[in-house]
């Protein structure tokens, strides 16, 4: 359906694609992975025909409809929720378009002298139509929202008055609603809550035409791909499987290749040996030039490409009392719509809580009232005894200082440190070499969140309270904060959509319900394993 044939692309002085070639044929799900900047975007870019290859071809075979969602939504408003979503719907929108307009020149009393032609225009618009099932997308229209957490108050609301985030899921509905013949998704999983995500999974998995997406959900796209497409050093590498087939295949294949340059390594170095001990010699000037002949003719193998992860050893907590939080008879709503009603509980030393619950259901709220930044109506929350708390949520980025460097922001907050411990520090979130001189006012969204948690964890609290950690974080990043989060001694509260996440690191879940707070020992994979549903949304 689409092919690149030896696709080159510069941007600037960087080399994006080096004659690169790849396919996308029906029925493929694919998975578009490598690290930041490696051109996972360039590539959609170019297959939708916003921007051309310097060199090579990008095939597309005639009739293939694209839909191609991004994370540049651009402006909405002026219409609800299932207008907007109902006008990406392709010919079937544009022709029902038609017909609202035929019905109103109908009953236009100026137009009575072409009320024939109109009305004959009109039965073949409406056969049209008929055929193409529209009299049921509102209903589908309706359905796609619903899957993507839209409340029918907020199907029928001025879409213009959305966050950033629900206009994102309003473009995400355009594209599903439209089920072209290839769907290209550039991290769809952003911005979605655990339900919304288990339904474009199943959604998804029913979906017969081919797909290209990129995602920093690992679980989401394990459970979606049969292929995986990697971009690294302008090369295009394909792997037939789902993700973790290709994480295995991949770290193989690295081990195999560094074991074979290591081999050629030390065969060169003994030929290079020979040769600078016999070159004077002229009873061995035949031998030696036959070696120089020989090392010239061998294909070198090249190191296999590092991952540019750096551990780092992050201090252990000071120890708090084993009580750390606590609410008593906790009351607290909004306007008419009450969150909590005489809310007790207790957060213990060394406990790992993470908070599942409905949108609406009180999640953020529930890590505001502990982290002091929005206070009960009725009942008190306390931080026990030694607690040193570390919160971390979505406006903690808007709180850098935009004119500061990444490195001076560190240096800023930890003056007592060393140069090399910065540095480090940098580097095992994302920022190595000179991305320390980047001022925050150019940093992503993701790249902000790396930074603000690079600041929680060098002094580490004893209390993490983290509301969506790893939003906007790519996978590599994740699997470090994972990593260094495992060993972490002290107590967490944390809200999280992302199953990986929530899966390693929790011990404890809190579910918040309409009836109450159902509490369950044991991380989330007991907590699946004893209600048998991912998330409380999706009760049988």
């Amino acid at each position: 359906m689409i092919r690149l044939d030896n696709i080159s692309k510069q941007n600037g002085s960087r080399l994006v694609f080096i004659e690169a070639s790849a396919a996308l044929q029906k029925g493929e799900k694919i998975g578009l992975v490598g690290p930041n900047g490696a051109g996972k975007t360039t590539l959609f870019r170019m297959i939708t025909g916003q921007e051309e290859p310097d060199e090579g071809l990008v095939l597309v075979d005639r009739g293939v409809s694209i839909g191609f969602f991004s994370q540049d939504v651009g402006e909405m408003e002026g219409h609800s929720a299932v207008a907007e979503v109902m006008a990406g719907a392709g010919p079937v929108a544009e022709i029902g378009a038609e017909l609202a307009l035929l019905e109103v020149a109908m009953a236009d009393p100026e137009q009575m002298d072409r009320l024939d032609e109109i009305i004959e225009r009109f039965g073949e618009v409406q056969s049209r139509f008929e055929e193409l099932d529209g009299y049921a997308l509102d209903g589908r229209a309706r359905e796609v929202l619903d899957g993507l957490g839209f409340s029918q108050e907020m199907m029928e609301g001025d879409v213009g008055k959305l966050s950033g985030g629900w206009k994102m899921r309003v473009a995400l509905g355009r594209i599903l609603l439209m089920r072209p013949d290839v769907m290209l998704l550039d991290e769809p999983s952003n911005h979605l809550d655990l339900e919304s995500l288990i339904w474009l999974e199943t959604f998804l998995g029913g979906y017969e035409g081919a797909l290209l997406m990129t995602s920093h959900d690992r679980e989401f796209m394990n459970r979606i791909i049969n292929k995986v497409i990697e971009i690294d050093a302008g090369n295009l590498t394909s792997f037939s499987g789902d993700y973790e087939f290709y994480a295995r295949q991949s770290a193989l294949n690295e081990k195999q290749q560094q074991a074979q340059f290591e081999r050629q390594q030390a065969m060169l170095a003994k030929e290079i040996a020979f040769i600078e001990r016999f070159k004077a010699r002229a009873s061995h000037a035949a031998q030696v030039q036959s070696r120089v002949k020989k090392l010239d003719k061998i294909d070198r193998v090249e190191p296999p490409k590092r991952r540019q992860t750096v551990a780092f050893d992050f201090k252990p907590a000071p120890r708090s009392g084993d009580d750390v939080a606590n609410f008593r008879g906790v009351h607290k709503k909004y306007g008419s719509k009450v969150i909590y009603e005489g809310l007790d509980l207790l957060v213990r030393r060394k406990e790992r809580c993470c908070v599942l619950g409905v949108n609406g259901a009180g999640k953020s709220t529930l890590l505001k009232l502990v982290a002091g930044t929005t206070t009960p109506d009725a009942g008190t929350v306390t931080l026990g005894g030694s607690v040193k708390m570390g919160y971390f949520a979505q406006h903690a980025m808007d709180l850098l200082d935009g004119d500061s460097t990444v490195f001076e922001t560190l240096d800023a907050n930890f003056p007592h440190a060393g140069q090399g411990a910065l540095r480090t520090l940098a580097g095992a979130f994302g920022f190595s070499g000179d991305e320390v001189e980047k001022r925050c006012r150019v940093l992503s969204g993701g790249e902000k969140a790396r930074l603000v948690m690079a600041l929680m964890l060098f002094d580490p609290p004893n209390f993490l309270v983290l509301d969506e950690p790893t939003n906007h974080l790519d996978l590599a990043t994740k699997e470090m904060l994972i990593t260094a989060l495992a060993t972490y001694e002290g107590t967490m509260l944390f809200v999280s959509h992302d199953r990986h996440f929530l899966a390693a690191l929790s011990n404890r879940v809190l579910e918040l319900t309409p009836d109450g707070i159902h509490l369950y020992d044991g991380g989330y994979t007991e907590y699946v394993a004893r209600t048998g549903h991912e998330a409380p949304g999706l009760h049988a």
